[in-house]
């Protein structure tokens, strides 16, 4: 019996696809539209920066590229709720979303405080289920998919970062949720989770130690893979696999793209 095989390239099939990020206009966000648009994909940026939107926004649209955008300040649900409704609007439907907006904000035990604690959680992690929320009607009708940004935090700690570090072990939780609670619809849900990564974020932080090639080294130098920071264009292409069709039997995953940085033997380090 001869078996016979479908052999295809490697395009994402995500042609016209509307997918919502937000906090896509800088660092891993703009990194993943890019990789969208490339595709063929119809971006849609959702955040509380007018100027950056609007910047990235214009320069894609120059090229002849569809891209959207909604301001929003995700920690207000009826901002959220305004944008998600516009989007359907002027689009007809939405066929993935990618949580990705929060700020390490440092909100520690030992010199943290209640409220900053509440704080930080809802500005790193309500928004998620509020726009997943949101968006569902659209990517049942569609058999979307939704990828959320983590961060390794959740897994090594870090020290003084108590809200983001339980924000981002929420967003791991809810990944692994909603990847059951949404299996009837066919709706894939998986996490991308970020461990070192030159964003501009990441560069400012960098920026404020006395030797910031040093401090930068010694970082790199912990990295199994290659001794080298993870590329935003790494994790873009992570996340739009994901979000595509190719990926189509992958769901609640935590996906760790970081050079082996999480889980490789910290020995290795010395070879």
């Amino acid at each position: 019996m001869l078996l016979k095989f479908i052999i295809c390239s490697m395009e994402l099939l995500l042609n016209k696809k509307v997918i919502v990020v937000t906090g896509g206009s800088k660092g891993i966000g703009a990194g993943i539209v890019n990789v969208l648009v490339s595709e063929g994909a119809i971006p849609v940026i959702v955040g509380r920066n007018k100027k950056d939107i609007l910047k990235e926004v214009s320069n894609y649209k120059e090229k002849g590229n569809e891209i959207g955008y909604a301001f929003a300040e995700l920690s207000k649900p009826d901002e959220c709720e305004k944008a998600v409704n516009g989007i359907i609007k002027e689009f007809g439907r939405i066929d993935g979303l990618v949580n990705n907006a929060g700020i390490n904000d440092g909100i520690g035990l030992e010199n943290g405080n209640y409220e900053d604690f509440l704080s930080s959680i809802k500005n790193n992690l309500a928004h998620y289920y509020k726009m997943a929320q949101l968006v569902l009607p659209e990517l049942k009708k569609n058999k979307g998919s939704i990828v959320n940004i983590g961060s390794k935090v959740s897994s090594t700690g870090q020290g003084g970062t108590s809200g983001y570090a339980a924000a981002n072990g929420g967003r791991n939780a809810l990944t692994r949720e909603w990847a059951v609670e949404l299996l009837p619809y066919s709706i894939r849900v998986n996490s991308v989770i970020v461990a070192e990564c030159l964003t501009p974020l990441y560069k400012k932080w960098i920026n404020q130690f006395e030797n910031p090639d040093k401090k930068l080294k010694s970082i790199e130098n912990n990295i199994p893979l290659e001794k080298r920071m993870t590329t935003v264009e790494e994790i873009a292409n992570t996340v739009v696999f994901l979000l595509s069709e190719r990926s189509n039997h992958t769901t609640g995953q935590l996906i760790y793209v970081d050079g082996g940085y999480t889980h490789l033997d910290r020995a290795l380090n010395n070879q």
